[in-house]
């Protein structure tokens, strides 16, 4: 069974800095794509941050030079490091991923960036 746990998100001022975390069992971070998706007040959830099972990573514009998704094999772990925050990067932080037709999702993360 594939169960995904976000944590690490809160309140932090604008400016700042937040690292998620997405504990993964049932499937290895290692060999699997890894997404970071994210979902503002009344809007649709859009991607964040991916990570292939080769290591490559890409980012949505908004994320470009300030978010950076890496993954710890050996915790089995994914991360997003969100520094130089915004308050419209307010949202709910979910941890994604893809095995065949199923997709995958933990519970989320609120993050909340005041100004």
């Amino acid at each position: 069974q594939v169960q995904l746990v976000e944590s690490g998100g809160g309140l932090v001022q604008a400016g700042g800095s937040v690292r998620l975390s997405c504990v993964a069992s049932g499937i290895s971070v290692s060999a699997n794509a890894m997404t970071w998706y994210r979902r503002a007040p009344g809007k649709q959830r859009d991607l964040v941050a991916i990570i292939t099972s080769g290591g490559t990573t890409n980012y949505a514009d908004s994320a470009k030079g300030r978010f950076t998704i890496s993954r710890d094999n050996a915790k089995n772990t994914v991360y997003l490091q969100m520094n130089s925050l915004k308050p419209e990067d307010t949202a709910v932080y979910y941890c994604n991923t893809d095995r065949g037709r199923f997709h995958y999702w933990g519970q989320g993360t609120q993050v909340t960036v005041s100004s």
